[in-house]
């Protein structure tokens, strides 16, 4: 019966659909078929996982790379038009990216060295040669400076001037550079790291100084230090050694206490008084007793009478031979006149040093610990504290006076003390993920919009559609209506008017099926049922004709 009854809506839908004009008509086609569309795009997006963004702001050859790394790995992905956006499904973003990471990508967008290369072609100029080489190795350098794990992106510029052969010395000028670093959110670079990009930029550089090297970052601020800070940055340099001492006492203070009170039961804090003042000495020193020959030189003179003539020229020996005689007598003996001359060089034993005394000298040391009590359990299992003895903490004390090489000479002090430390509270457990950070969640969004949206579709476009078709549905002719007829047991055809005549059905015969009624095949067979009608019921049939009289006026 259900079958039935839907046939007769859709007969009666399809004769009011023909009764309405062209326009109409064409109007209530595309609405249906939009319905219809909209219904499937529903259906279809429904199906479609949720996107997310994986990368964005990525170069066309980064993009080509990475959707062929994606290809391969049978990853599903989406482009953004014009933002260089790749999206993949939400549940497959931190294996795409694992995926992506570890075959390199994204590399970056600087164009390094392959700039060179391209064909150039002829009537290229040394000054676009120059210029495309100073672009490159501002490529390789950004590259370079993004290996670090800190930074996102970077970008170089040089400013080198150019050299010629008429410029004097003092003349020149020096180059320079200059870095934008794009850090990744949440990441603070060191300053050691600033250090090595401006070292890094500067030995890339022919002539060109560390000093000349600025660093900034997404956010504007230097990075780089300037000349007049150099006094700042040895003070901030001596306070990280400072620290780096301290906290190398303290490990090893608790690293022999821990394991004899318990990794938690032992706090250490260690204060040193450092000298970072930077001495020389230049000494030179002799000593006496150990003399040394440098050089000696001797000359002997000897003169004899025998050998040679001798005397005074003068008077005496213009005298005669007799008178001369006494003067001349020593003459003839051994020599009278021997000259000796030594002249000796000693060098001192001299003894010259020159000496730098070691800065950042230790002047003193302050150490601090606290320990806590013996824990201990009683016959409940409930845990006991008990101070530590006097005894136990003077050996403790020694121990630590020889871990950090105590010295009374420096003044060294060391301090131990027993305390109760606070029973940390329990951590909790971590929230469990809300319904809304639920990843399915998305999806069942989806299709329970989809589903609403079909339904609303069919109950709130196409039923009200149909239902006012079919209501608008012509009444039937006088062929088609069917009036049941009576104890004969067959049914008749009448005009429409003798529709009223269905208000008091006549019963049918035992023999035919309730429910079903013939339907005369044709004329006489009507004609024959019409007057078997008028011969029983004349008054009946009389108040349809007169119905048919007033209805066509």
């Amino acid at each position: 019966m259900a079958q039935v009854a839907a046939d007769k809506n859709l007969s009666a839908s399809l004769q009011g659909f023909g009764r309405l004009n062209v326009l109409r008509q064409m109007g209530l086609l595309v609405g249906l078929a939009a319905s219809i569309a909209i219904g499937v795009a529903l259906a279809l997006w429904s199906q479609e996982p949720g996107f997310r963004m994986l990368y964005s702001g990525l170069a066309d050859k980064d993009l080509l790379e990475m959707t062929t790394a994606l290809e391969s790995s049978g990853i599903p992905y989406k482009l953004s038009e014009g933002a260089g956006t790749i999206m993949v499904p939400g549940k497959l973003v931190h294996e795409a990216r694992l995926n992506l990471a570890g075959q390199g990508l994204p590399n970056g967008t600087g164009m390094g060295f392959e700039l060179l290369d391209k064909e150039q072609g002829f009537g290229v100029s040394q000054f676009m040669e120059n210029a495309r080489y100073q672009h490159a190795l501002e490529g390789e350098l950004a590259r370079s400076i993004m290996g670090l794990s800190t930074i996102k992106s970077a970008r170089v510029h040089l400013a080198i001037p150019k050299q010629t052969a008429f410029l004097r010395d003092r003349d020149r000028k020096e180059p320079s550079a200059s870095v934008m670093l794009n850090l990744y959110t949440g990441r603070v670079i060191e300053e050691g790291q600033v250090a090595s990009i401006v070292h890094l930029v500067a030995s890339s550089v022919p002539s060109l100084s560390p000093s000349k090297v600025t660093v900034v970052d997404q956010t504007g601020k230097l990075l780089s230090g300037s000349d007049s800070s150099r006094s700042m940055q040895l003070t901030a340099t001596q306070f990280d050694h400072q620290r780096k001492l301290e906290e190398y006492y303290i490990k090893r203070i608790e690293s022999i206490l821990s394991p004899i009170m318990g990794t938690n039961a032992v706090r250490a804090q260690v204060v040193t008084e450092m000298d970072f003042s930077v001495t020389e000495q230049a000494q030179e020193s002799f000593n006496p007793d150990l003399p040394a020959i440098r050089s000696e030189q001797t000359m002997e003179d000897q003169s004899s009478g025998a050998t040679r003539a001798a005397g005074v020229p003068g008077a005496v020996s213009n005298q005669p031979r007799g008178a001369t005689s006494e003067a001349n007598a020593g003459q003839n003996g051994v020599p009278q006149n021997a000259t000796r001359r030594v002249t000796r060089n000693y060098e001192l034993d001299r003894t010259v040093s020159h000496t730098q005394l070691p800065t950042g000298v230790v002047r003193r040391l302050s150490v601090a610990v606290v320990i806590d009590d013996r824990l201990s359990a009683d016959e409940e299992g409930q845990p006991i504290r008990e101070p530590r003895s006097e005894e136990e903490i003077t050996r403790i004390t020694s121990l630590v006076k020889e871990a950090v090489g105590f010295s009374a000479q420096r003044g060294d002090s060391v301090n131990v003390i027993n305390a109760s430390f606070a029973i940390p509270p329990e951590m909790e457990p971590l929230p469990e993920p809300g319904l809304l950070d639920k990843p399915w969640l998305s999806d069942v969004l989806k299709m329970g919009l989809a589903a609403l949206g079909v339904l609303l579709m069919v109950f709130g476009v196409l039923k009200p559609v149909m239902r006012r078709l079919a209501e608008n549905s012509p009444p039937p002719t006088a062929s088609t209506a069917m009036i049941p007829a009576g104890a004969g047991g067959e049914a008749m055809m009448a005009p429409a008017g003798m529709a009223g005549l269905n208000e008091a059905p006549m019963q049918l015969d035992q023999q035919q099926p309730q429910g079903q009624l013939p339907a005369p095949n044709n004329y006489e067979q009507q004609l024959s049922t019409v007057k078997t009608m008028v011969g029983q019921d004349p008054k009946r049939v009389a108040q349809v004709v007169k119905t048919w009289v007033g209805n066509d006026g």
